[in-house]
């Protein structure tokens, strides 16, 4: 992919791995179970149009967190859910669109009339939803709704990549319940596996599965991560190198300061494009020549300055990547994430709108 040289920083989407990653979902739970492309939050950073796009053929449906977001897929001819509540205000637009909404209560289903709904059963989120023990008298009075349709049920596993033992008890309460849904709502859609989900207990799926990290290449846990390619790389580029001698500071609160003489690039990308603060003083580095290249002090707004002792040959316009490959070696999302102290997911998010997303179509 050719970059114009005046581009600041960018991030390069690689489609196939994006449908490769498809394929492993659907390996890793069979031929039957239909796969909801979770795209919400313009495809986790990596572009929602385009994402949805690669994925339409293989994806029986989309999830998405709001009606804006649905909006823009209305014209890919596929389902889409809703996966958080609506306001009051967005009720008759959805329901004109033919959207799903997320309810929890049959209460808030029949705000629905002539439309479809989508029914969460909290069995241990605590965020929304039905509690498990209300579930069944739940779904019996939405099925007594003559105008509103169940279209489907799901739960949500809050730690299927950290205790395995509590999710094998939702997954089993959720089955249980499973059985008795089907009897009162013949046909209704049941889901509960996410992406660790998908990745630790496939052989648990239900009617559907709800992919999201792993669609962008990101495994949680990194176990798994062999499995999966990395459809994003985020570069930016060297902005100017400099020669500091002995007891320079470096950044706001002079955080770094040098004992030994040293070359200091600075890079066009920060914290307002999303390049965590909070990875700051905490062994974060990017790579330039192949080579890592610490980051020293504080990251700032729109720069970042970097370590290129080691890399004589940098200069000024050079790519630097901040995620992803450049030689023998890799930066993965979840590394610099692990190191800000938050998440693969709230990375992808946080790449801000100076990130210019390219995209390449190479074979799954």
């Amino acid at each position: 992919m050719t970059i114009p040289s005046d581009v600041r920083t960018w991030a390069e989407i690689d489609l196939g791995a994006v449908r490769h990653n498809m394929d492993v979902v659907r390996r890793k739970v069979g031929p039957q179970p239909g796969i909801m492309a979770v795209v919400k939050a313009n495809a986790y950073g990596h572009g929602l149009q385009e994402v949805a796009a690669a994925v339409r053929e293989e994806a029986a449906m989309f999830g998405v967190a709001n009606r804006e977001e649905a909006r823009v897929l209305e014209r890919l001819g596929r389902d889409i859910v809703l996966l958080s509540p609506a306001l009051p205000s967005e009720r008759r637009d959805i329901l004109e669109r033919g959207f799903i909404a997320t309810v929890s209560s049959a209460a808030e289903a029949a705000k629905f009339p002539g439309g479809r709904v989508h029914l969460k059963i909290d069995t241990g989120m605590g965020r929304i939803g039905c509690w498990q023990e209300d579930a069944v008298d739940a779904v019996r009075e939405i099925a007594g709704l003559s105008d509103v349709r169940l279209h489907s049920i799901s739960t949500h596993l809050p730690v299927p990549d950290e205790d395995a033992e509590f999710t094998r008890g939702q997954l089993a309460r959720f089955a249980e319940l499973a059985e008795i849904f089907r009897q009162v709502v013949p046909g209704v859609k049941l889901h509960a596996l996410n992406s660790a989900g998908i990745l630790r207990f496939g052989d648990e799926a239900q009617d559907l599965v709800r992919p999201g990290l792993m669609l962008y290449g990101s495994a949680s846990p990194q176990e798994y991560q062999s499995l999966l390619r990395p459809a994003l790389t985020w570069k930016t580029r060297i902005l100017l190198v400099r020669e500091l001698g002995p007891a320079r500071s470096v950044s706001y609160g002079r955080t770094f300061v040098t004992e030994r003489p040293l070359r200091a690039a600075a890079l066009a990308a920060g914290y307002a494009d999303g390049f965590p603060r909070q990875a700051s003083g905490q062994g974060a580095a990017v790579l330039i020549g192949g080579r890592r290249c610490p980051v020293l002090g504080r990251v700032t707004m729109d720069q970042i300055v970097v370590d290129v002792t080691d890399v004589p040959e940098a200069r000024a316009g050079d790519e630097v990547v901040l995620v992803g490959r450049q030689g023998d070696d890799e930066i993965f999302a979840a590394d610099l994430a692990t190191l800000a102290g938050t998440i693969a997911w709230d990375l992808f998010a946080g790449l801000g709108p100076r990130v210019k997303r390219l995209y390449s179509q190479r074979p799954a």
